[in-house]
């Protein structure tokens, strides 16, 4: 019997092409969004939508319930809801940032709390946490999203050596630019926040970097088959990479850079 899959955010991008890709390949996927709407094609693929706010306590509860009640297991959950809350720190309202962090980072520690104890029980289960390269490296004018991002690097990193000794693996996976509607979101965000503030001028420049980018980000499909491989892998690593951008010795180095001359970097992108 193929594997259980709970995917939240597959109503887009690269959470639908990863609930198809897993169907395709024989697992048995259930996707979750708020726009269930927008999952009904799914159906055709043998996968089954579900709506699901993963800002919302009940909304979450009954969906892994659901699940659980027909397969009596999850043997994979895929945390890839989430979105990029844009624009000049200052400009973003507390109530905004307050759901940045809702549903990049509490909605998925709380459906890995709901999964966990029957993964324990059966001792085996994969933790798939959708991060971004923007968990590595923060840019301006999205403070809010890499905090969240840098905040589930640093769950994961915890949660996994917790539940390495009953079976369970969690893996960080890292895209970087892939075509989705994260940037739309995004640079619609940073215009609401930013377009008439003091900051406006530097965060135009950096729309157009952004902007610049969308032509050459990856296809979905790339994260997909990330995640198919990670899921797969024995012993799996703990965080993988792809998409435009996401190179590993790019990262390191960002990393090694004293942070005067990796401001200039990332500065320079914005002249």
């Amino acid at each position: 019997m193929g594997k259980i899959v709970l995917i939240s955010g597959a109503s887009s991008g690269m959470g639908k092409e990863t609930a198809i890709l897993l169907a395709q390949n024989g697992y048995k996927v259930y996707g979750c969004a708020r726009r269930i709407e927008r999952m009904q094609d799914l159906i055709s693929f043998g996968i089954t939508p579900i709506r699901m706010d993963v800002t919302d306590e009940a909304s979450m509860t009954q969906g892994v319930n659901q699940i659980l009640q027909k397969e009596d297991r999850i043997d994979i959950l895929i945390n890839n809801a989430g979105f990029g809350a844009f624009g000049a720190f200052e400009d973003v309202s507390m109530k905004d940032a307050k759901y940045q962090m809702e549903v990049n980072v509490f909605g998925a520690a709380r459906l890995t709390q709901l999964v966990l104890p029957q993964m324990r029980q059966n001792k085996f289960g994969k933790i798939i946490n959708i991060s971004s390269i923007g968990g590595t490296m923060a840019f301006p004018f999205g403070s809010w999203y890499h905090a969240s991002k840098f905040a589930l690097e640093a769950l994961s990193d915890s949660l996994r050596n917790e539940v390495k000794p009953f079976g369970v693996d969690v893996v960080v996976i890292e895209p970087g630019g892939v075509k989705s509607e994260w940037a739309d979101i995004a640079l619609g965000n940073m215009q609401k926040n930013s377009r008439d503030s003091a900051y406006a001028e530097l965060g135009d420049k950096v729309a157009q970097v952004l902007t610049a980018t969308i032509d050459k980000n990856a296809e979905p499909s790339v994260i997909a088959e990330l995640i198919k491989r990670a899921i797969e892998a024995k012993k799996p690593k703990a965080r993988y990479l792809g998409g435009y951008m996401a190179n590993a010795t790019l990262i390191k180095l960002m990393r090694l850079l004293p942070d005067s001359w990796k401001d200039k970097l990332i500065m320079s992108q914005a002249k």
